[in-house]
């Protein structure tokens, strides 16, 4: 016989601790409703979020700077017509210099550089996608920031591969600094370069006998007490483009990747352009938000010129008699001793126009960030010498003739600001690799002249044809030239 009290509990089964809504809440349109004011409520925080983010603030420092005319605190939208993506960066960073002539914000914004979250104002949310913290052209993301297809990259034109070919520099592989430090120990039975920074590897090229196929990676955990071991912290002290300086001080500051050259430093490492969010008694800053091809000396003296590697310590011996071991050196110096002081190592021969001129005067773009080729020390890189430019006594220096107003020497002058010193017909040098030299033309039968890259000032470039030099031509390299040429000091 069934209890009609547990029959009358049947409609329960399933429900026994189970909470019941009320009804209203089984209606579609109810959950609608509820969304619909959840997001309502989402969208006013993020609103009053972002309107209450320090980005007044970087507003009202702006306008506090006396060398700016005041402007309205207010969010401030750039919407560059390359995406056509709406960005709020400079709402922040307002005042901030366009990064050169060639990449202004108008067309490229922020994002397609830096990267990040363009419509954020709380710095965090907006800095947290970016590329390479403050420096999208860290070698570990150059390839994604400058290296996009037709940016740096991408070109059947391997030559504007910009990043591919420095991924493969000497300053990136430092595989001759490796090479010669391993065989100088014994660690190796050759100089010849084994190792890189980073593997890489050259498939395509027909080997000359400078160009190596390929360099396996340093080994990033060698054997603890070896060789290799010590070398790791020589690795990581900054004499390569994928680290800045380990220890950043005056007259050394530096960016790594791209900007380790293109980004120039004051020797003080401060700020002096108007973003209001770099504080300018910081050390540790570019002079400004800037890019150049028109690099002083100065900006290669921070990691070339400041001391020597003692192989028997594995340190970096600074020089001592110059900052930041020894007192700054005097603003009213003479510039020319000053040059002459600062240029070169002490006991090194150079001529008079080596520390008169900026090392891109001399040394090409090909030399400096790699021709796409793979080399084991900078001795089989660099390849200018005296005779380029000045010729032997029996032959000038080798010419081409500009033939277009896209060729690179052309598109080089005008990105370096000097698109008047060069026009198509004119004849300008040609190295011995077929690099033209856009900054040394003719202007008559046997005179030619030069532009300096950083300054624009006009030099007369001597040619040793009809001159009292007796040198062998077939022998003539720039350690001839010192012999007779080397400036006293």
């Amino acid at each position: 016989m069934k209890h009609k009290g547990v029959e009358g509990n049947k409609g329960n089964e399933g429900t026994e601790g189970k909470t019941e809504f009320p009804q209203f809440l089984y209606f579609p349109s109810t959950w609608l409703f509820i969304a619909g004011f959840a997001l309502l409520f989402a969208a006013l925080a993020i609103a009053w979020n972002e309107s209450h983010q320090p980005w007044q603030g970087w507003i009202a420092r702006y306008n506090t700077q006396s060398d700016v005319t005041p402007v309205p605190i207010e969010i401030r939208t750039l919407v560059p017509t390359q995406t056509g993506k709406p960005e709020l960066c400079v709402t922040c960073h307002i005042g901030i210099e366009d990064i050169s002539a060639s990449h202004p914000a108008e067309t490229f914004g922020c994002v397609v550089c830096h990267g990040g979250q363009p419509l954020a104002l709380d710095k965090d949310r907006a800095h947290t996608t970016m590329r390479g913290g403050r420096n999208p052209s860290d070698l570990s993301v150059a390839a994604q920031s400058c290296g996009q297809a037709n940016c740096h990259g991408g070109y059947t034109d391997a030559e504007r591969n910009h990043v591919d070919r420095v991924l493969k520099s000497v300053q990136a592989t430092y595989a001759g600094g490796v090479a010669h430090v391993r065989f100088s120990f014994g660690a190796q039975k050759s100089p010849t370069a084994l190792f890189g920074i980073r593997a890489v590897s050259d498939p395509t090229q027909v080997l000359p006998s400078k160009e190596l196929r390929s360099l396996d990676m340093f080994a990033t955990n060698p054997v603890s007490g070896t060789l290799d071991a010590k070398m790791v912290s020589c690795l990581d002290g900054g004499c390569h483009l994928w680290t800045t300086p380990a220890k950043p001080q005056a007259y050394a500051y530096r960016s790594s990747g791209c900007a380790a050259c293109h980004y120039v430093y004051a020797d003080d490492g401060l700020y002096r352009g108007k973003d209001a969010t770099i504080a300018r008694d910081e050390p540790g800053h570019g002079v400004a938000h800037q890019l150049t091809t028109a690099i002083p000396f100065s900006q290669c003296n921070h990691c070339h010129n400041r001391g020597n590697y003692d192989l028997k310590s594995m340190t970096f011996d600074l020089r001592d008699d110059l900052s930041p071991v020894a007192r700054p050196l005097s603003a009213q110096m003479p510039l020319e001793g000053r040059r002459l002081l600062e240029y070169y190592q002490p006991i090194a021969d150079f001529t008079k126009c080596e520390y008169e001129l900026n090392c891109v005067d001399c040394h090409t773009a090909q030399e400096a960030m790699g021709n796409g080729r793979i080399y084991g020390s900078k001795k089989d890189a660099q390849y200018i010498q005296c005779q380029t430019c000045h010729g032997t006594p029996t032959t000038k220096p080798q010419t081409a003739t500009i033939r277009s107003a896209n060729e690179l020497a052309m598109r080089q002058a005008r990105i370096n600001g000097h698109a008047e010193f060069l026009k198509v017909g004119d004849q300008v040098i040609v190295t011995e690799r077929g690099e033209l030299l856009w900054s040394i033309k003719q202007i008559a039968p046997n005179k030619f002249v030069q532009t300096e890259k950083v300054s624009g000032k006009i030099h007369n470039v001597p040619l040793v044809q009809g001159s009292k030099c007796t040198q062998d031509g077939k022998t003539q390299t720039s350690d001839y030239c010192h012999e007779c040429h080397a400036v006293v000091r």
